[in-house]
Order: structure tokens, then sequence, then C-alpha cells
């Protein structure tokens, strides 16, 4: 159970910017099933007000969002108050070198960092298809460059969802309406602790 800090359920509204690829766009899904509306459902229930940007965009690489990122966050209002970032999966799928990921990770998390917004970085991990060097120096990425910026940490955002065909969609890569749900109910502790308004994030 969340215990919020004093204040979290007051009129102070938070802006959310999720920038990802499509785990993050919803593809697939009916818009009111996808993650970021369900996760600002889910936030409000809780009595946060905060507004989701959905920043996803299908087929995305670290490399293109490292091209797209500095405009998308420039085009906001006013700088979010959180960025939960989501990127990489298609760069294992294609095979693209662990190290282009890690610099261009690397890069966008340094960028968040001298626009002093703060982050939550959400973990990929390959498919173990692509062998086990490359699984390895992928999977390594996400914790590593985690503590170098010491930003909050969600380990694997597919969590309790990848390779379950009853939670996927005909792809097997893509959450159904089911799986999205696990994905939001298992995150939403992480996007409130990392706004400020609770304790350690623990799994539900």
């Amino acid at each position: 159970m969340l215990v919020l800090a004093h204040g979290a359920m007051a009129g102070e509204a938070k802006t959310i910017l999720a920038f990802g690829d499509s785990l993050t766009a919803g593809h697939g899904l009916d818009p009111a099933d996808s993650y970021t509306v369900l996760l600002e459902k889910k936030l409000k229930a809780q009595g946060i007000d905060a507004k989701v940007v959905n920043a996803g965009v299908s087929g995305d690489t670290t490399s293109g969002g490292r091209e797209r990122f500095d405009w998308t966050l420039d085009g906001l209002s006013a700088p979010p108050d959180l960025v939960i970032l989501e990127l990489g999966a298609n760069d294992a799928l294609r095979g693209v070198s662990p190290d282009l990921t890690r610099n261009n990770l690397d890069w966008m998390l340094g960028q968040l960092k001298k626009r002093g917004i703060p982050v939550l970085f959400a973990g990929m991990m390959a498919p173990p298809n692509m062998g086990q060097e490359f699984e390895a120096k992928f999977n390594a990425i996400y914790p590593a460059l985690a503590k170098k910026y010491n930003v909050a940490f969600y380990p694997f955002f597919l969590d309790g969802v990848a390779a379950n065909p009853a939670l996927n969609q005909a792809d097997g890569i893509h959450p159904n309406a089911k799986g999205e749900q696990i994905v939001v109910d298992r995150i939403t502790p992480y996007v409130v602790r990392a706004l400020g308004l609770a304790g350690p994030a623990t799994k539900p």
C-alpha cells in the first residue's frame, strides 16, 4: 500500500512525459487501454493530479529517440515533473550494437540531468535468441546507467508480461489490454516514488 506524502493529494498538478517506443505509444491497442492513459487513470485514483503525455513513437530506436529528444522537451509548455524514459527494445530486436544503445541512453540521461528534470529509467532486456554475449552486454546497460546518474530505476518495463502469450498480442512482443494493465500496476509505485510522493517502491 502506498502512503502519500503530506500535500501529495493537494491540487499540485504533475506533468509526466512518457518518452519511448511502441510500448509507450500503445501499439495495437485501443487508446483507452494504452499504458499512458491507464497510468494517468491509476495515479488519479490514488489522488495524484497527473497528466501523462504520450511521447511514444512506434519503431523508435534509441538513435531515433535521441534525434527527437530535445525538441520534444522544448515543445512542452513547461518542463515536466518527471520523464519516464523507455527505449531500447527495438535496438535489441534489430541487433544494434549495445555500445551505440548505451551511448544514446547515456546522452539522454545526461540531457535530463542538465535540465534538472527527474527521471524514471525503465530497463529493457534482450531477447535470448540474440546470443549470450549480446544479451549480457545489452542487459548490463540499464542498471549501470541508472547507477551512473543516480536516477529512479524500474529494472524491466515488461516485468510480469514478457513471454506470456495470454498477456501479449499476436506478435508476442506488445502487451494486450490485460498485459498493459499489469505493466501499469507494477510500474505505478515507482512512478509515485519518482515524483517524490511516497516511500520505497514495491511491487503490488
